[in-house]
């Protein structure tokens, strides 16, 4: 587990270390639009973006003429965006509508673990999401291997061009992309790499209230987080919605 790649220090992901888990199973997709109402439905919840009337949504996914926002001192692709949330992707003027096979996004860890407990789930642990990401591969950058696009092809959605200002959408998407749009590892899963961040069980040992988060997103580029590789990883708080931020379900062996 981990890597010793050492461009984000902050990161921890080092150093390469064994480690052993309790038989599990995880889900090969992460959790998408269709699941989630399903379960939001017949629960009646209610978000936390929901509640607090707005989440943040890249500023590259906003009509051109959108009202001004909010931004984020150094980040300033992402808007605070009123009556943003899962149902409203990209803020009011949006809905569902043919994203039923998308990734939910605009959940807080909170209902994410939610949603796993409510179908007899769980999230996964960090080590239990990086040993099924690796897809039985020993220290590969990448799930599928070495190479980022091997003969050419695009493996996972990430950004292409000069971020913030210009995606080429080599991959074909520009925000999220449907489940399952690309090859899958080694052992059948998808999308472990870009589209959307996943919520893990763990606490991110030295940021408090903060989660961790694995994968990379559609916003992932090389310039400045690379972290669609296999070994890498970040963390948010608890408590925080975006547009880039979904999850999967794990499940305790027998």
């Amino acid at each position: 587990m981990g890597t010793d790649h050492g461009r984000f220090p902050a990161d921890h992901e080092g150093p390469v270390r064994e480690v052993s888990t309790d038989a599990y199973e995880i889900a090969l997709r992460p959790v998408t639009n269709d699941e989630f109402a399903r379960f939001a439905d017949a629960a009646g919840l209610t978000t936390i973006a929901e509640t607090d009337g707005w989440s943040f949504v890249f500023g590259g996914l906003l009509p051109d003429e959108f009202p001004p926002t909010r931004g984020v001192v150094g980040a300033e692709w992402w808007r605070a965006v009123e009556l943003a949330d899962w149902r409203h992707p990209y803020g009011p003027q949006s809905d569902l509508a043919g994203l039923g096979d998308h990734p939910v996004v605009h959940v807080s860890w909170d209902e994410a673990a939610a949603y796993a407990e409510w179908i007899g789930g769980r999230l996964p642990t960090e080590a239990e999401w990086e040993r099924a990401a690796r897809g039985g591969l020993d220290q590969a950058v990448y799930a599928w291997g070495d190479d980022l696009t091997p003969g050419g092809e695009h493996r996972c959605n990430i950004w292409q061009g000069e971020f913030p200002a210009a995606n080429t959408l080599d991959d074909g998407y520009l925000g999220t992309s449907p489940v399952g749009s690309y090859p899958p590892n080694g052992l059948g899963l998808y999308d472990v790499a870009g589209n959307v961040w996943e919520w893990c069980a763990d606490e991110f040992h030295d940021r408090p209230n903060h989660k961790v988060i694995r994968g990379g997103s559609y916003l992932c580029h090389d310039s400045y987080c690379n972290r669609y590789r296999v070994g890498a990883r970040s963390s948010n708080t608890f408590d925080t919605s975006t547009g880039n931020m979904g999850f999967r379900v794990a499940f305790s062996g027998s």
